[in-house]
Formats: structure tokens, sequence, C-alpha cells
């Protein structure tokens, strides 16, 4: 078996599995913020209160299965893909480094105070705490955006002796997609720790249980939910595909199964791409749509497929059927959002059984919806490990023998199915002894 085929799948399946609890972690973190400070503030605060310790150690659980999990990474980088950490360390390594050191430090030691300092100490340093929680986990998803970021556009380096050298710190950081990406990211977040939020506020009062806090819960997750999934789609997302289409014209091509160069480009509404086929099976093209919502002109001139060497160009069918089952998501996203909010103002949400129901189904979707985003996002990039400077293939552990690397594949698999299982297992308790 190719060694690099398995190196990529072990990089997939480490990663994907740590994002589910950095999705849910940064956003229920912000939540934690959110309903301490009603508790304080508020006259009926006891009810928040009793759902931030709650709704903490579910924070807890996810943080601790999300560092576990992420630990894996920093050493894959160096065991599977060595020749890429020799080849880009002066900038990769300080970018990780600063997210150790800057960021995850802070979230560790502020999540003991918030933890164990309830009661503790004064009602300020145990709202601080959490704040500084949500802070850290923010910035600390800043550093590893920057990360991969680089690797898509590259800036702030030369090639000296078969090395990169870095030459400008802030360009490495602020390169042409960190921004986009991040803040699109962090959106996700977001709304993954809002759906969770919504989903188990759902739950409890689909049981009857803990009604008021539920409630309350459930009328502010549901509106912000609305809020965060139009953001998602306008402006942040509209400005991100508006960098894929100028800084990595070909991944936005096979995103949006542009074939040829052309102004007044349509929208895909529906096709199948094939690798050596020009045309779409069963295409339903908008026309002129594409180019006005990337570029606000209909005129605008979209890079198609055939501009670009075939080698030089990602698998076509992956990225595209991810990202518009990202989009399609979105999309129910707000939806759903939208109709939870119509019926809150007609008084109808927090009996609606069906609808409870339904938001309860959809907690991992945002998860699911971010991870599709990370697949366009990845596989879009290749055949390079960084854009137009290095290829995959050549960033890979030559020696490493396969059956090494499938032999920790598969204890990945088992490894991450039992801490999956327990994570599940370990929510699921907290939220039934919250009676």
């Amino acid at each position: 078996m190719d060694v690099v085929i398995l190196s990529r799948l072990q990089f997939f399946l480490t990663i994907s599995f740590h994002f589910i609890f950095v999705s849910i972690s940064i956003g229920l973190a912000w939540w934690l913020v959110v309903i301490e400070l009603l508790g304080w503030r508020l006259r009926d605060g006891e009810v928040y209160l009793e759902a931030a310790k709650f709704f903490s150690r579910l924070f807890a659980i996810t943080f601790v299965t999300g560092t576990a999990t992420g630990i894996v990474m920093e050493f894959q980088i160096g065991m599977n893909w060595s020749a890429f950490s020799k080849f880009s360390g002066d900038v990769f390594g300080p970018l990780l480094a600063a997210e150790g050191l800057i960021a995850f430090m802070i979230e560790a030691f502020f999540l003991g105070l918030y933890l164990f300092g309830r009661n503790k100490v004064p009602r300020t340093i145990h709202l601080l705490s959490i704040f500084m929680v949500a802070a850290a986990s923010t910035i600390s998803a800043f550093w590893i955006l920057a990360a991969n970021s680089w690797q898509q556009t590259p800036a702030g380096f030369v090639i000296k002796d078969g090395r990169v050298v870095l030459t400008d710190f802030s360009e490495v950081i602020f390169n042409p997609s960190t921004l986009q990406r991040y803040f699109h990211t962090m959106d996700a977040t977001f709304i993954s720790g809002t759906f969770f939020v919504a989903g188990i506020s759902s739950y409890l009062l689909l049981k009857n249980r803990k009604v008021d806090a539920a409630r309350k819960l459930l009328k502010y997750s549901i509106i912000a939910g609305l809020i965060l999934t139009v953001l998602q789609v306008m402006p942040i997302g509209h400005e991100h595909a508006k960098q894929v289409a100028l800084t990595q014209p070909e991944k936005f091509a096979v995103l949006e199964a542009v074939e040829e160069t052309r102004a007044y480009a349509p929208f895909v509404l529906f096709g199948i791409p094939t690798n050596g086929q020009d045309e779409l099976k069963w295409a339903v093209k908008i026309p002129g749509l594409l180019s006005l919502i990337t570029f606000s002109d209909a005129s605008a001139v979209i890079k198609g497929v055939k501009e670009f060497p075939p080698d030089e160009l990602p698998p076509r069918l992956i990225p595209f059927i991810a990202f518009r089952t990202m989009v399609i998501l979105g999309i129910y996203f707000i939806i759903l959002t939208l109709y939870g909010v119509i019926k809150l103002y007609r008084g109808r949400l927090f009996n609606s059984k069906k609808f409870l129901r339904l938001l309860v189904w959809s907690m991992p979707l945002p998860i699911i919806a971010s991870q599709l985003g990370w697949i366009a996002a990845e596989v879009g990039r290749q055949p390079w490990i960084i854009y137009r400077v290095m290829k995959t293939a050549a960033g890979a552990t030559i020696n490493l023998p396969a059956a090494n690397v499938l032999f920790t594949l598969s204890m990945f698999v088992i490894l991450y199915t039992l801490i999956g299982g327990l994570y599940v297992y370990l929510v699921r308790r907290e939220i039934n002894k919250w009676t």
C-alpha cells in the first residue's frame, strides 16, 4: 500500500475526530460566558447559574477529550510528514508553538479556576475566568488556522538551501487567507455550540425536566442561531469564497465546476463531476449567478478548470460534493432557526414536540458541515501540501514502512471509536443526572 495515501488517511481521521470537540468547546465556552453573565445580572439569575454548572460539566468533558485527541496532531506531523516539517519548520514551528505557549496554557489555567473556583473566589474573578477560557480558545484557534492558511496561501518567506526561511512573520500570520478562514471557522464553532445548547434544551423540554432553564436557553439559542447562520452566508462565507476565487482559482473552479474561463459564469445547482470529462452529468445551472454572487458583477470573469495543468488540479468529485453538501446544510440551518424564531414570536416554540425533536436530531449537523468544509478546503488544495511550493507526496516521510502506518491507522480507528463512545456516554449521563 502507498505510505503517502495511508498517512493522509491517518491525518484525516485524527484531525477530523479532534475537530469535533474543538467545534463544540469553543462555541460552548462563549455560551458559558453568556449564561454566567445572565446569572449574575438578572433577578432570576439562580436559574442561569444552575444551568452554567450543568453546561460547565459538559464543557469539561469536551475540553479533556479535545485535548487528548489534539496532542496526537503535533507528533504526527513530525513522524508522518518529516520532509514537510524539515522544509517548513522555520515557519510552521513558531505558529504551533505560539498556539501552545500563548493560548493553550492560558486556557488550561483559567479553566481550572473556573471549574473549581465557584463560590471560592469573588464572582467577578470567576466570571473573568470563563471569559479567559473562551478568549484563549478563540486565540488558540487563530494560530492553528494561521498555520493552515499559510499552507493554502503561503507568504512571508524565501526558499534558501532547500528550506523555507522566514522573512516577515506578520505576512506569515496574516497571509491572504487567514482572516477569511478564521472568521468562517469561528462562526462555524459558534453555530455548533449554539445547536448544542438548543438541542439539549429541547431534549429537556421533551422530557419535561428543568423546564424553566430549558425554555430560557432555547429562546436565546434559537435567536442566536438565526443570526450566526445568516452571518455565515453573508458576509463571512461570501468573503471567503471571493478570497478562494482570487488566490486559489483552480480550487474555486473545481468547487464550482467551472470548466471554461468565462464571464457570466453559471452557478451549478446540481450536477455530478467526473475526472477526465468536461461536462457535469445531469447539470442544472443558473447563468451568470456564480460571477454575480462571487464578485457582485454578473460579467466578472471566473477562471475554469481548463486554465490549469492537469497535474496541478485537485480531485473533482470529493471537493465538489463536500462543498455543496455544506452549503445545503447551511441553508437548512437558516430555515430551521428562522422557523424557530417565528414559533417563538407566536408563543408556540416550547410546546411543538416535532420541532423540538428536530432540534435534538440537528445537534450534530453543524459539526458535520464543518467537517465537509474542511474536506473541501484540504482536498481542494491538492496536490500541494504548501500551495505551489511543495507537493503533498514530497512532504511525506518516505522511509516509513506502509505496514507501520496501516497498523497505527487501525489502532486510531479502534481507539477513537472507544473515546467517541465514552464521550457520548459521559455527556448523556450528565444530562440524565441534571434533574
